[in-house]
């Protein structure tokens, strides 16, 4: 995990975000395809992910990421470069098949993370991507974000605050 401390002021959260915030603030796919260098995209579901990054093991990551606790998070940060690895539909059933044999049930983050170590050794594996690449794309977003923290952060009182408007 050594290479990845330049990325880790990048803060992975759970769900999906409307928009970024200077924190990193994102799940694990919206950091990935910000890694992989396409623009910043929420991503609520799957197919929102470029047809680059393979379906199973996105899922599997989403999971983990929004089951994981805020500290959890953090150790998904060196996958991050490594989910656009999308390969033909007999590897993709087959990285299917892996997961579910192995997500059966309820395990510990740490055993997921097995799992997902797992997934990732079967067929193609993500174009290299170095360290400063992914640092470089990543920092380029949260310079651009237009505030301190992400959009969820703050979201229900956002919502809340919006209900009492018309009353006043």
């Amino acid at each position: 995990m050594d290479h990845f401390v330049p990325i880790l002021n990048w803060k992975l959260k759970q769900r999906s975000h409307t928009f970024r915030g200077q924190d990193g603030g994102t799940c694990i796919n919206e950091a990935a395809i910000v890694a992989a260098g396409f623009p910043y995209q929420p991503v609520r579901a799957v197919v929102d992910m470029p047809a680059c990054f393979s379906r199973p093991i996105c899922r599997l990551a989403m999971q983990l990421n929004d089951e994981a606790s805020d500290e959890e998070q953090q150790h998904l940060l060196p996958f991050v470069t490594r989910l656009a690895c999308a390969d033909t539909s007999m590897v993709e059933r087959e990285r299917e098949a892996y997961i579910a044999a192995r997500m059966r049930w309820r395990l510990p983050f740490r055993d997921g993370l097995t799992v997902l170590e797992g997934a990732l050794a079967i067929g193609r594996q993500a174009d290299a991507l170095s360290a400063e690449e992914a640092q470089t794309r990543m920092e380029g977003v949260q310079q651009n974000a237009p505030g301190p923290t992400s959009e969820t952060d703050h979201a229900l009182f956002a919502k809340v605050q919006g209900w009492f408007i018309g009353l006043f």
